[in-house]
């Protein structure tokens, strides 16, 4: 076993003391708490507003040179796709009211409608269902 010299058991001795009072004079360990995360608030989207069709069926129609044009009350349909009638709207309306103000007896000349019954949903009216008395 090697023998330690007086400075070597000075130094080793200075180190405990010093490293024993550093320990009992330090403050109590500093322990940091952070709370979890507050949950995410979720707020649903709005409900989309409501849309509204139009159903009609027209008891009798019209060849207007480019399609066929029906009115139930106010409004104008034209048979689409699948032969449903649909709501008649924009570029096809003013395409109608400019061939109307050319036949304005479009009504009186109007095919009875026995054929085409569906609408835009695709259900079958029967005939009067959707009857106008103004455009008979």
């Amino acid at each position: 076993m090697k023998t330690l010299t007086l400075k070597q058991k000075i130094t080793c001795v200075s180190a405990i003391l010093g490293l024993a009072t550093v320990t009992a004079i330090a403050a109590p360990p500093v322990i940091i708490v952070t709370p979890p995360a507050p949950a995410p608030v979720v707020v649903p989207a709005p409900a989309p507003p409501a849309v509204t069709v139009t159903v009609g069926v027209p008891d009798s129609y019209v060849w207007d040179g480019s399609e066929y044009v029906g009115m139930v009350g106010d409004q104008y349909y034209y048979l689409g796709t699948g032969n449903a009638w649909l709501p008649m709207t924009g570029d096809r309306l003013t395409y109608f009211h400019g061939w109307e103000g050319h036949h304005q007896d479009w009504a009186k000349q109007a095919i009875h409608n026995a054929n085409y019954r569906r609408d835009a949903q695709g259900h079958d009216h029967p005939w009067g269902h959707d009857h106008d008395h103004d455009h008979n």
